[in-house]
């Protein structure tokens, strides 16, 4: 069907795209492309996104957001503002489907600008060539993944015939059609044109071929292409190929007509309508203008040609040399100079009416002038004359005047123009002048806006010109809307009654817009900077911008004259303080001397643009000024760079880099400290040392002596090198890797070691021997630190098939054949292994040793397949006879760390302070969390800042230690303001009855551990290989027995807290007396600390709210017959941590094995933890918990161990009965007569959302509040100690706020989760974001079966270590994956009984499926004060776990009930 350009393009960009960018024109305009988007939307069974982007807005930004696999295509009418937003960050997309549709008028000025920063740039002149164009940058696009601007004139009455759209897509998804462009001929896809076939004989690389039948001097084959362009040429050749054969019509880069042995060659780029025929002159249309190669256009200048003329359709053009000029000149360097021709500059206008005779004049002039003037071809309008013509202006000078009046137009005010001279003489020109006139210009703003506010006050206008007066005020520095309401209110005022203030207004009137004030001047003003008029407006304050141009070139550096010293300017302004410098080199950086043009003039105070110019004179030659440019630029000589002081205000860094070069150079500089400071401060080496050697020093020495001499051996052994990259997220993978490096290199091989993400297929391409070792994340997923290299991959196999025909490489993989159960997902074993292995091979790649696969369910876990695969890649490499006896390198653990970390001060420090990256050293993020401190990253942008290149989004989570977790008002307000001031605004109530906040980045540590401190609570130990916060019951009816079990609960933590004085110097910044005279010492801990956490908890009967035998050590209160605290019965082994897949480990409930008094207490919580510091597992941390300690040495043993270390024997336990482990919510009084208030808080969270404002209700309680705050371990809030007096002001702010509300159900109320995603690191799944989505939707069937008010304790981890204490609830999820966990059933009401897995794999359709007939025959069928999890085990679902190692016994149902 006919079309013309507008509708033809429109109608291709969306079928082609699946998003749809259209940047609207300003109104009262209308989209052209809208209207054909709407039209082809009836007819096309495509729907993209639509996606418009306001006249004004910001496309590049909409764009970038779009950045995707997915085809984006952009549609705008060309205008310099919407091409300057895009040029600035254009730049990011350059590698994604991108296609830009830019509609043209009659000028290509603005849209040349984005060809320096996409890789593709195709022009058409008419309907017909915008239609195959457009065909054509969609499929280049989509097949190459890279940014592709497609121009095209609008002007014009010629029809297109367009595609069907069931072709279109053929060619656009069909991808085995894709010829590669390397090795055929695309003659047919560029056609013959008289006889000519663009004078390179059609073929294809435009290297092998002879121009127009010549050979030997000049043939092409002695260019030399650039090798980025060419492989892009070759790409776009194959996809012209694809798209002749869809259109019937020729794609030529370049079109040749006219003679075949021309005297003159004239290039056009742009809409040349004429068609004349002039002996000796041969024509060359360009339509693709990047990549251009040399070859391509020296092919279509035949040795003959003495003259060539470039015409370009640029009117506008700011700059002295226009993109195809220089094309044509840099590729003629590479001929002969004998046969070399001159080239001349010339501007296309309107091509409509060109005759021969106009052609016949071209050339006459072309042979007289010798002046740099650019020729013209065409006929012009004059709206957009110079407007200093007359007065003499420097050319190069042009090039940053006419970019000025390009982005600011109407806004431009240049102090110091030759305009000014016919009126006001030499002067205006000067610097002096040009401050002294703009200060007037402010001045008289300034009275202008005094003006306004009088007109205001007066009330003598009426309401409209009221409101347009106080919008002018409010929007005076807007540089759009100054000038629109300025219009609108002189307009206004001039209707009025003329009085005084109207008059005084209107004088003023040309200062309502918002100008953009300049002052431009040469590099003579640097040479005497404290009397120069540079230096006064500077000093000014001013808000006005300075462009400086240097034009020295870098040649001539050296050859000024010595005893006039240039100041650098940049430096003198920056050391002012408030002044915005930018450092800018137009021929370099054309964005970034955009980007700081529109960064100064928004900057409020001075602002000095320093811009290079090198030349010597104002005819030099191109190649000379870019030459000069790029070497500076690149020496460093000339550096670009921003400073923007605004920006130090905000928090951020106000210097920016933007010199690739030198940033290149310097970055590698810093990689190179970086990996060296790492080495010295952050690997403690000494480590292994200091734990193995034991003083055997000399034994040690002969050791290294004897490697030392037998690798200088095995260096001479002719072995290739390996490459070694991982894929890891938990460690293991990366262990492996570390382990086969160490191996390898003591095999004598050349060994590189780097994860997967940090290579690139290119890269890849360059390597022999690869062994790739990748463990299994999630559901088959690759590990968080392989994905884009997995990704790379899979866009690869997309595009080729024999990408990597020299890698020889191996798989090994690591996984759980048991971690997926279920047959349908026996697939995910392994699968990133499986995979990896599959798609290197489809690439080309040779696999010289069998896929090795790890299983977790062998005997030897994932040794049993690692023994049988490494042997074959040393076989493979030769080394397989070399016996290495030499005992490895004992690896790092965390042993090691804390051995070596001078009690545990490590290099903390000394990581706060190094600000170029938001991240601790790995071994001091294991040393932080004993101070009570977690290195995290925002896992929900993770994925993306990879992408983006930058580091992960490092945040910290920092948590107090409180024992029994009681908190005064003041100390309530302190954590609410920490919240806001240096974390996410947001704290949470912890299952350890604690505060912990989220989101605290590293410059913001220490200020809020302060903080902390300042309230006497602190974070020390509140994490680690300690004893972390000692929890204790809520009891508010019994008021006395709190006290002394909250007093007991203090002094156990108090007796158990570590001595160094690390934490204090650290972050409290307290010094060691004398220096370092005094050394640490820890009574209890010594240098190795514990081998894992130590819990302690404090139950009250009958309310086991704190899961007593969860915990390693537990104490369960004894009341006497007078209500006085008689002592506690001592359990231990308790702790709930697991590894998925590894049977060794389970969660296990305590033991009871006596009864102590108050006074013993801690001595008894000291004994039990040194029995477990001397006797744990330091070797596996996953066997070191107490639990794992007693079923190794015998429960009986280790009391006997304990009594032993106590010097008595514990009593025999006393009687106790427990009911519940879930809060008694509502009101109560206590026995001293104060009331209590238990408040409901899903999961913890101290927030403020809709409907549930508890953060600002609970600061406000705080305010007025005289007793005390004290939080649960079931992550809830008893509002205590209310005297009778306050309660009616408690009570209004709890209804106010919605905080009395305990209408939910009894599900909801018994519910807990712990963080998991977005913060925590070692999540697999949701939980504290979905546990409430979960519960909104048992409840309901709970409802259906009248339990609405019963409590059944359910509970949900992301990950099986347990924070939230599943193993003992009565139905727990654990995360496996994103969407899926582990269901178990059966746990004890009151934390008496482990529950044991129901289901290995479960989604949510499936919890639902089994949770509505299990309850629907729990109501019917429970016997009375029967809870669920005792019901589920009578009922058959699920047997009784009796102990831990029991755990995994009969698990997956019962019966008709099993899996």
């Amino acid at each position: 069907m006919p079309s013309n350009s507008f509708s033809t393009v429109a109608r291709i960009a969306y079928i082609a795209s699946e998003i749809l960018v259209d940047s609207l024109p300003p109104l009262p305009l209308t989209s052209e492309f809208r209207s054909s988007f709407t039209s082809v939307s009836r007819s096309s069974r495509r729907r993209p996104n639509l996606i418009t982007v306001p006249h004004g807005g910001d496309p590049a930004a909409t764009l970038l957001r779009a950045n995707g696999d997915a085809l984006t295509s952009f549609t705008a009418l060309s205008n310099s503002q919407t091409i300057a937003k895009l040029v600035l960050r254009l730049a990011e997309s350059a590698s994604t489907p991108l296609v830009l549709h830019i509609a043209l008028l009659n000028d290509l000025s603005d849209v040349l600008l984005l060809r320096t920063v996409v890789p593709y740039f195709l022009l058409s002149t008419n309907s017909q060539q915008a239609h195959d164009n457009a065909l054509l940058a969609s499929k280049l696009a989509r097949s190459q993944k890279k940014a592709v601007v497609h121009a095209f004139f609008t002007t014009g009455s010629d029809i297109a015939v367009e595609l069907p759209e069931e072709d279109i897509l053929n060619l656009l998804f069909d991808e085995k059609k894709l010829v590669n462009g390397q090795n055929g001929y695309t003659n047919g896809a560029n056609g013959h044109s008289n006889g000519q076939s663009n004078g390179i004989n059609g073929h294809s690389n435009g290297v092998n071929g002879h121009t127009n039948g010549a050979n030997g001097v000049d043939s092409p084959e002695d260019v030399e292409d650039d090798a980025a362009a060419l492989q892009l040429f070759k790409a776009y050749e194959a996809a012209a190929l694809n798209t002749l054969k869809a259109v019937r019509r020729p794609i030529r880069p370049l079109t040749s007509t006219g003679a075949t042995e021309p005297s003159t060659v004239i290039f056009t780029l742009g809409k040349a309508s004429f068609e004349a025929t002039v002996d000796g002159v041969s024509f060359v249309d360009v339509t693709l203008l990047s990549p251009l190669l040399a070859s391509r256009i020296l092919a279509a200048i035949p040795l003959t040609a003495t003259s060539v003329i470039v015409l370009e359709q640029v009117q506008n053009w700011s700059l002295k040399w226009t993109p195809l000029y220089l094309e044509v000149v840099s590729a003629l360097q590479q001929r002969n100079p004998a046969t070399r021709p001159v080239v001349h500059s010339g501007i296309l206008g309107n091509s409509t009416d060109i005759s021969q005779v106009d052609v016949l004049k071209l050339l006459q002039k072309a042979c007289k002038t010798t002046s740099p003037s650019r020729l013209q071809l065409g006929s012009f309008s004059t709206e957009n004359n110079d407007a200093s013509q007359g007065h003499h202006v420097p050319k190069h000078e042009l090039s940053y005047t006419k970019l000025l009046a390009h982005l600011f137009r109407d806004r431009l005010d240049i102090a110091n123009s030759p305009n000014l001279i016919p009126a006001q003489g030499d002067l205006a020109t000067s610097p002096e002048f040009a401050l002294g006139r703009v200060r007037g210009q402010i001045d008289e703003r300034a009275r202008l806006l005094s003006a306004v506010r009088d007109l205001l006050q007066t009330g003598n206008v009426d309401g409209e010109t009221h409101s347009l007066l106080s919008k002018w005020v409010l929007a005076k520095d807007d540089s759009i809307k100054s000038r629109s309401l300025g219009l609108d209110i002189v307009e206004k005022l001039q209707t009025l009654d003329q009085s005084a203030l109207v008059q005084r207004v209107l004088a003023l009137k040309s200062h309502f817009p918002s100008a953009s004030r300049w002052i431009i001047g040469s590099d003579a003003w640097s040479y005497d900077l404290g009397s120069s008029g540079l230096h006064h407006v500077i000093a000014s304050g001013l808000n006005i911008n300075i462009l400086i141009l240097d034009t020295l070139p870098y040649s001539q550096r050296n050859s000024a004259d010595p005893t006039r010293r240039k100041h650098d300017v940049g430096l003198y302004a920056m050391n002012h303080g408030d002044v915005y410098v930018a450092s800018v080199a137009i021929y370099s950086s054309y964005a970034q001397v955009l980007q700081a043009l529109i960064e100064a003039d928004k900057f409020d105070g001075p602002s000095v643009i320093l811009a290079y110019l090198p030349y010597e004179n104002e005819d030099a030659p191109a190649l000379n000024i870019l030459k000069e440019t790029k070497l500076a630029v690149d020496a460093g000589y000339w550096p670009l760079y921003r400073w923007d002081p605004s920006k130090e205000v905000q928090g951020k860094e106000p210097f920016t880099l933007d010199s690739d070069a030198v940033k290149n150079d310097l970055q590698a500089f810093l990689d190179r400290q970086n990996h060296l400071s790492q080495l010295v401060r952050s690997k403690p080496q000494l480590a292994t040392e200091l734990v193995s050697s034991l003083g055997e020093t000399v034994k040690e020495i002969r050791k290294k002596k004897a490697l030392q001499s037998y690798n200088d051996l095995l260096t001479n052994l002719d072995a290739p090198p390996l490459t070694i990259l991982y894929a890891s997220d938990g460690g293991n993978a990366e262990k492996v890797a570390k382990r086969l490096s160490n191996r390898a290199q003591a095999r004598g091989l050349s060994v590189t070691l780097a994860t997967m993400d940090s290579i690139s297929l290119d890269s890849l391409k360059q390597e022999e021997f690869v062994a790739f070792i990748t463990s299994t994340a999630g559901q088959g997923e690759p590990p968080q630190n392989g994905r884009q290299f997995f990704k790379a991959l899979n866009a690869a196999i997309g595009r080729e098939t024999n990408l990597l025909p020299n890698l020889r490489f191996s798989v090994f993989g690591m996984g759980d054949s048991h971690y997926w159960p279920r047959p349908e997902d026996a697939h995910y074993y392994n699968k990133p292994g499986k995979d990896l292995d599959a798609r290197l091979e489809k690439l080309g790649g040779t696999r010289v040793a069998g896929l090795g696969l790890g299983d977790d369910q062998d005997a030897d876990g994932y040794q049993t397949g690692y023994k049988s695969w490494e042997p074959q890649l040393w076989k493979v490499l030769g080394v397989d006879s070399i016996e290495v006896t030499e005992t490895e390198p004992e690896p790092i653990t965390n042993e090691h760390i804390k051995a070596a970390s001078n009690y545990l001060r490590g290099t903390i420090l000394e990581g706060l302070e190094d600000n170029t990256t938001g991240a601790l050293a790995p071994s001091d993020g294991q040393l932080t969390k004993f101070h009570g401190i977690y290195q995290q990253d925002d896992r929900d942008i993770r994925d993306e800042r990879l992408a983006q290149g930058v580091e992960p989004a490092f945040a910290f989570m920092i948590r107090v230690r409180m024992p029994g977790g009681v908190c005064t008002p003041e100390q309530w307000l302190t954590m609410d303001q920490i919240a806001d001031e240096h974390g996410s605004g947001t704290f949470k109530i912890t299952t350890r009855q604690t505060f912990q906040f989220h989101g605290v980045i590293k410059r913001h540590l220490k200020p809020a551990i302060q903080d902390i401190n300042r309230v006497l609570l602190d974070t020390l130990a509140a994490c680690g290989d300690v004893n972390r916060n000692v929890v204790c019951s809520s009891i508010p009816t019994m008021s006395k027995l709190h006290a002394q079990v909250h007093q007991f609960a203090v002094s156990v933590s108090q007796h158990l807290v570590p001595r160094t004085t690390a934490y204090h110097e650290i972050w409290l910044d307290k010094k060691l007396v004398a220096g370092e005279a005094l050394k640490d010492f820890e009574p209890l801990y010594g240098e190795f600390y514990l081998p894992r956490k130590f819990k302690v908890a404090i139950a009250v009967p009958p309310t086991n709210d704190v899961d007593v035998f969860a915990n390693d050590l537990g104490f369960i209160a004894i009341v006497d017959d007078k209500g006085e605290l008689a002592g506690f019965n001592v359990t231990v082994g308790g702790g709930m941590g697991v590894t998925h897949g590894n049977k060794k480990t389970y969660p296990r409930t305590g033991d009871l094995i006596g009864f102590c008094t108050p006074e013993q207490g801690k001595f008894v919580a000291e004994k039990v933890m040194l029995t477990q510091r001397d006797n744990g597992n330091r070797a596996d941390r996953k066997n070191a918990r107490v639990k794992y300690t007693i079923d190794r040495m015998g429960l009986d043993v280790f009391k006997a161990e304990v009594e032993k270390r106590l010097g008595y024997a514990l009593q025999p336990a006393r009687p106790f009965t427990f009911d519940r482990n879930v809060d008694d919510f509502g009101w109560s009084t206590g026995e001293d007569g104060r009331h209590h208030f238990m408040m409901f808080i899903e999961n913890g969270r101290i927030q403020d959302e809709t409907g549930k404002e508890f953060k600002s209700g609970l600061r406000e309680i705080a305010k007025i509040h005289k007793g005390a705050f004290r939080l649960t371990t079931n992550q809830h809030l008893l509002i205590s100690d209310i005297p009778t007096e306050d309660l009616p002001q408690i009570k209004q702010i709890l209804f106010k706020y919605k905080m009395d509300n305990l209408s939910q159900s009894g599900l909801r109320l018994s519910s807990s989760a712990c963080v998991a995603f977005p913060t925590c690191g070692l999540a697999m799944a949701e939980s504290e974001r979905y546990l409430p989505l979960l519960v909104d939707k048992v409840e309901k069937i709970c409802e259906e079966n009248g339990l609405r008010n019963d409590t059944i304790v359910m509970r949900m981890t992301g990950c099986p270590n347990g924070c939230a204490r599943p193993y003992v609830a009565e139905i727990a999820f654990v995360g496996k994956a994103p969407g899926t966990y582990l269901m178990l059933l059966g746990g004890g009401y009151y934390g008496q009984r482990l529950n044991k897995i129901y289901r290995e794999t479960v989604t949510e359709p499936e919890i639902l499926d089994i949770l509505k007939p299990m309850i629907k025959r729990y109501a019917l069928e429970r016997n009375d004060g029967e809870h669920f999890g005792d019901w589920t085990i009578r009922a058959g679902y699920i047997a009784a776990t009796t102990s831990g190692k029991e755990w995994y016994d009969r698990m997956g149902g019962e019966g008709e009930y099993a899996q």
